[in-house]
């Protein structure tokens, strides 16, 4: 070989691109630090670092019901460096928000979904309800006089009060609060009736009598808590939210740097540690059937056109 073709040969073997990736990533979570979101984003970046032989960073990017952060990834170079975990909330803010700085279908690529994790509805010990029918009775009793507290606008607790309104036929006096702590202080103080947490949160409130539990909203009982019934056996069935996460990159990020996360993720979520982890927040591990680019996105799409209406309906807009 001479040596004009050896240095092009050379040339061209220097050219090739690098495995992704090649760097850290960042993982962005639109929500503050310390929630639910944010401690499985955490417990998720640990186990996908392994996986892709990377560190993946958590950056919080909170405010705007998580627009803000999702807005950030949205902009984002499409390289796979820049990614967003977020949940329904994503699904809810197109029709919150008149004026959103990216379209939510498209503005996206899916990577998979992560996990599920249902709500428990919970009352202060003093209120006279005892099951979930009870509520409804004393809803419909006192309509627009029980204080139902929620962490804001298009919140998945807020969206589960809709819910609730719409079962029992009579409405809440809705209190959006910052967040899902001050919530919990308001229900402890006797400030605050009735509200939905995740399970996981909700579960020491319960156990240790500081609040009592009514239902959750899934489709069977969880180990978590497995005498507290579900909100089909409650009588309530119309009730049925569930708290899920999905992976995203920007959109435009290339076949071959998805399909590499996919296969990241679905190996992270099958960590045993990481699985122990998820269980003891109450929630589990998604399948690699669902931990896939498709099923995202097929489950962001069905969100938003389930939503759309019941935001619509209740007036509820954020600006």
């Amino acid at each position: 070989m001479g040596i004009s073709a050896l240095l092009f040969a050379c040339a061209g073997a220097y050219a090739q691109p690098q495995p992704y990736p090649t760097r850290s990533i960042t993982l962005v979570v639109p929500f503050n630090a310390g929630g639910p979101t944010d401690t499985l984003a955490r417990i998720l970046a640990q186990s996908l670092g392994k996986q892709l032989g990377q560190s993946v960073v958590v950056e919080n990017i909170g405010g705007a019901g998580g627009t803000l952060g999702a807005a950030r990834v949205a902009k984002a170079n499409a390289d796979g460096y820049t990614l967003l975990m977020d949940h329904l909330g994503l699904a809810t803010a197109p029709t919150l928000y008149k004026n959103l700085p990216y379209d939510t279908r498209t503005a996206f690529s899916a990577v998979g979904l992560i996990t599920e994790a249902p709500m428990a509805i919970i009352v202060r010990p003093a209120l006279p309800a005892h099951t979930l029918k009870d509520l409804a009775t004393l809803m419909k009793e006192r309509p627009g006089d029980i204080v139902f507290g929620h962490s804001g606008l298009g919140g998945v607790d807020q969206l589960c009060g809709l819910l609730l309104m719409t079962a029992a036929h009579s409405r809440f006096q809705l209190i959006p609060y910052r967040g899902n702590a001050p919530v919990m202080a308001d229900m402890l103080g006797g400030r605050v009736d009735v509200t939905c947490s995740q399970l996981a949160s909700a579960a020491g409130y319960i156990t240790s009598g500081k609040a009592r539990g009514l239902a959750m909203t899934a489709a069977k009982r969880s180990p978590v808590l497995p005498d507290l019934p579900t909100t089909r056996e409650a009588g309530l069935p119309q009730v049925d939210i569930t708290v899920w996460n999905g992976l995203f990159a920007p959109h435009g990020t290339p076949a071959p740097v998805i399909q590499r996360l996919a296969q990241g993720l679905q190996a992270a979520l099958k960590d045993p540690e990481l699985s122990a982890r998820f269980l003891k927040l109450g929630t589990e591990p998604e399948s690699a059937a669902l931990a896939t680019p498709a099923a995202l996105t097929q489950r962001l799409n069905r969100e938003i056109d389930r939503w759309a209406p019941v935001i619509r309906s209740a007036q509820q807009y954020a600006n």
